[in-house]
């Protein structure tokens, strides 16, 4: 059965214009951990490795536990912050909103935290010294999707380097019947490639996905969700925020870019 998750037109309240996403985005292209002085374009190796460790910006946690709707200048540096390890908050805009709980929640899952959304003493020590993403096999293609079903996590690679992370939700497991057919909520593991990229909301026998990006044949596909809670909750597909959806298909080769996805 087709991996495609139910949602109800009345959920599309949280649809991003693609065009505000992708203003907002800029942090991603921008900051990170890489030097950009001058002295590293004349560094050796070693010096250009410990550049890369001390480009890293400064940041210094908020005195107060963030959460879901608080506003202020610590949350603006929450989410720079964010979007300086490849995860995604939305614009810096100082208001702890859903696309920022998203990045916490995905920064809490590649971090080991207990997957709540609240910025306390456990989340705040992390974002000071957080853990890399470590890739399921470095001699994957430079360019490239992994989706790690464990964590909860999909992380995107561009020329070798991690360029954005998400949280998902993927298959429950549960059983389900349609068309006549029964089948569990499972998503595929394995390594495939994208297949192709339906712009938009379409419609499917299951109900409606946004912007997906197909990775076995038109069936199973990387999509955006109104509902992409902390469980694993799809039919099959993997889901992903709708803010991310809005641009994640212009970051991916349709087809062709591999997508790797394991427990």
């Amino acid at each position: 059965m087709r991996g495609v998750d139910v949602m109800g037109a009345l959920r599309r309240g949280r649809l991003v214009r693609a065009g505000a996403a992708a203003a907002a985005l800029a942090p991603l292209a921008t900051a990170g951990y890489t030097a950009g002085t001058a002295s590293a374009a004349t560094a050796t190796k070693a010096e250009k490795a410990q550049l890369t460790v001390l480009a890293a910006p400064v940041y210094t946690p908020p005195a107060r536990t963030l959460k879901e709707g608080m506003k202020g200048a610590d949350v603006k540096a929450l989410q720079q912050r964010l979007a300086a390890l490849k995860y995604y908050p939305g614009a810096a805009d100082g208001t702890f909103g859903a696309n920022t709980l998203e990045a916490v929640w995905a920064f809490q899952e590649v971090n080991g935290l207990s997957v709540d959304g609240v910025v306390g003493p456990a989340t705040k020590r992390a974002l000071v010294n957080p853990r890399a993403w470590k890739p399921r096999d470095p001699r994957q293609n430079g360019t490239r999707v992994e989706v790690n079903l464990t964590l909860r996590v999909l992380a995107l690679y561009v020329n070798r380097k991690v360029a954005l992370i998400s949280h998902v939700s993927s298959g429950g497991g549960y059983y389900y019947c349609s068309n006549g057919g029964c089948s569990y909520a499972i998503t595929p593991t394995g390594n495939f490639r994208t297949t192709v990229y339906m712009p938009g909301w379409v419609t499917v026998p299951l109900g409606e996905m946004y912007n997906p990006v197909f990775f076995i044949s038109t069936v199973f596909a990387i999509h955006g969700d109104t509902d992409v809670p902390v469980n694993p909750v799809s039919h099959g597909c993997v889901r992903i925020p709708m803010d991310i959806a809005a641009f994640f298909h212009t970051m991916v080769k349709t087809p062709g870019t591999e997508v790797f996805v394991y427990k």
